[in-house]
């Protein structure tokens, strides 16, 4: 006999999704005690907006990017560094991996796009230091090629140097 329960609902700001559905199944095994199973299944949709605790996915090839990947947990937005709160691409973010803040750059979003800047699977961002520049050496998805000029009119205002991140690019959609 099997009961589906519905709990823990939780919504997007953009969508209204059902977010945890949790199965309850009790058997009876000859021999054996009462034996139940709880079974939970997570149907969050991910906020397609970079928000605060967002689930970011690392797509260079620096070390603790590497580690937090292969772990399982993704770092997460602490803080999006512009005035809406939302993060778009080209934008600086802070996260949270492995226990320590980094900052990042926002490379492809999940969410709809302006005209000619193509939508990711996923929220990638590269991680870099306060300077500017990348931790890593090398990235490995496809960066929009509309990256370029949105960083280096952030280099000329900042003064940092963003533009390094489009030097260990290897590939431009």
């Amino acid at each position: 006999m099997s009961r589906l329960l519905l709990t823990n609902l939780k919504t997007c700001p953009t969508t209204h999704l059902l977010s945890t559905i949790s199965t309850n199944t009790s058997y009876f095994t000859p021999g054996l005690n009462h034996v139940e199973r709880r079974q939970e299944i997570h149907l969050t949709s991910t906020c397609s907006e970079i928000r605060k605790l967002a689930r970011l996915r690392v797509v260079d090839n620096s070390e603790i990017g590497k580690r937090a990947m292969a772990e399982g947990k993704p770092p997460r937005c602490i803080h999006v560094y512009n005035k809406r709160s939302v993060g778009y691409i080209g934008d600086k973010v802070l996260v949270a991996i492995k226990g320590q803040m980094k900052k990042g750059i926002l490379v492809g979003l999940k969410q709809n796009q302006k005209l000619k800047i193509p939508k990711f699977d996923s929220n990638n961002i590269v991680l870099i230091d306060d300077n500017g520049s990348p931790l890593g050496t090398r990235i490995h998805v496809p960066i929009p090629t509309v990256l370029r000029t949105i960083l280096k009119e952030k280099t000329q205002a900042k003064g940092a140097d963003y533009t390094k991140v489009l030097a260990i690019a290897s590939r431009f959609v």
